[in-house]
């Protein structure tokens, strides 16, 4: 009987229960997750512009005419191209708007429809973010944009940062402090 307890003694604890396993899995998966967004973001902006700012003369749904290379020498504006379509961007569009009380935020509405049907969606998303409308896409063609959304940083007439895809709040917060 006593040799019966000794092998089950003997018998190693099992790797998962581990917290160490645990942690190790967990620092894989989280430097896996960062090379491929690095990689999927360098693929998508590869034909964006990297510093000069593409000079396109464009005017809000209400008209009012932008110039985000002179907002940028203030402060870092954001530039968001999105559109209604897109589901990634029913993600990201609160997080924007929650940026836009304390940052400058330029929305671009790619191929979403007339000013309208964009009008229409801000308000009842309760959106406040001013909202250029690219209805034939020309502006994101311009700028090389591959997805939506698209996320750009300008300070000082210079692009600082590009970021596609679902991003999150601290995420972006980085971006606009390092920049």
């Amino acid at each position: 009987m006593s040799d019966n307890n000794t092998q089950q003694e003997a018998k190693p604890k099992s790797k998962w229960k581990s917290p160490k396993w645990w942690l190790r899995e967990l620092a894989t998966l989280i430097v896996l997750f960062s090379v491929m967004t690095f990689a999927i973001d360098w693929w998508r902006t590869q034909d964006m512009p990297k510093d000069a700012v593409p000079s396109i003369a464009m005017s809000t749904l209400s008209g009012e005419s932008i110039d985000f290379v002179t907002l940028s020498h203030d402060e870092p504006v954001v530039l968001y191209f999105w559109a209604t379509w897109c589901p990634a961007c029913k993600f990201v569009t609160p997080t924007i708007d929650w940026l836009s009380s304390s940052y400058p935020v330029v929305s671009i509405a790619m191929t979403s429809g007339g000013n309208r049907r964009i009008q229409a969606y801000l308000d009842s998303h309760d959106l406040q973010f001013d909202t250029v409308n690219d209805e034939q896409g020309a502006i994101g063609q311009t700028w090389g944009i591959q997805a939506t959304p698209t996320i750009v940083i300008i300070k000082d007439g210079k692009i600082e940062s590009i970021t596609t895809g679902i991003t999150t709040p601290p995420g972006l917060l980085a971006r606009l402090w390092f920049s």
